[in-house]
């Protein structure tokens, strides 16, 4: 049996300019889908694969983020006396137990990988989850959940991936397979946003991770990749180098980009109409509105 994941790590340090000016003072994970901010939805898919520290990589101007997960007595008195206990058991699930949650800074802008390296220290010497906020994923089972249930089987170091248009392989990485097991696959390499023709396959990676904390140590030595930053792809593909595991976890669930607009008001859409008391009335605004549409052509 491998070791528990039992720390996730959320690099949430980015400037969210792709939504300016919303993000001019609000950071872009506390952006809301439907009436949950994005790091509501990281966090409750943590919890469900059970993820007990959370360590938040962040950045200047994040103080909005880390005020979310703290106590709001004066709220929580308020909804009390109004007897609104629905709403005051939504808020209590928000709050993170004292110890549990940890804020580190990444000073500068030196990439996905920059970013995870950063909490290092608290890692030590246990595997760990990495989650990115922007990659919101519907699943009945969440995402990482599955993946750290195949982890108990394999071993090594994991990644989620989805099979992506060759057009769309050029905006991630993508993993070079050796053989296919079912949801898994097994790598021998992987590449962070292959020039346009040039991808080993079309098996994307997404932002779920499970990883050794060898591939922190990867760090020291794989200087910066694409783009100039220094690449949490490139961490990981050092580890096929070096002989040790690393496979991809087709995952079950619908992923949504909520780091772009298009995506992010797909993912509005589906989150919308996939809850009960909002279905009906949704539903029928949007047929409206289609129907208007096509009328007007």
């Amino acid at each position: 049996m491998n070791r528990k994941v039992s720390k996730a790590i959320f690099p949430v340090a980015g400037l969210g300019t792709r939504f300016l000016p919303a993000t001019k003072s609000v950071p872009k994970e506390i952006m809301t889908l439907v009436d949950r901010p994005l790091i509501q939805y990281a966090i409750d898919e943590a919890r469900a694969a059970g993820i007990e520290d959370f360590i938040f990589v962040t950045s200047r101007g994040k103080s909005a983020l880390e005020d979310y997960f703290d106590l709001a007595p004066d709220l929580e008195a308020a909804l009390e006396r109004s007897g609104k206990t629905e709403l005051l058991e939504i808020l209590r699930n928000t709050n993170m137990d004292s110890g549990t949650i940890a804020y580190l800074r990444q000073h500068k802008a030196l990439g996905l990988g920059h970013a995870v390296s950063c909490a290092r220290k608290l890692i030590g010497d246990e595997p760990f989850a990495v989650i990115l906020p922007d990659d919101v994923i519907a699943a009945e089972k969440s995402c990482l959940q599955q993946m750290v249930e195949a982890y108990q089987e394999t071993g090594g170091a994991m990644v989620a991936t989805m099979e992506v248009s060759s057009a769309q392989t050029s905006s991630y990485g993508v993993l070079d397979v050796a053989t296919e097991n079912g949801r898994i696959v097994s790598a021998k390499g992987m590449v962070e946003k292959p020039a346009q023709g040039t991808a080993p396959s079309n098996l994307a990676v997404i932002g779920r991770y499970i990883l050794t904390p060898q591939v922190l140590s990867n760090f020291d030595t794989i200087g910066r990749g694409a783009g100039g930053e220094i690449q949490l792809t490139d961490a990981i593909a050092a580890e096929i180098d070096a002989g040790r595991d690393v496979f991809g976890y087709r995952f079950d669930g619908q992923r949504y980009d909520c780091g772009s607009k298009a995506g992010f008001l797909q993912a509005t859409v589906a989150f919308a109409l996939a809850r009960d008391e909002l279905r009906d009335e949704f539903a029928a605004f949007l047929n409206e509105m289609h129907a208007t549409k096509q009328a007007a052509q």
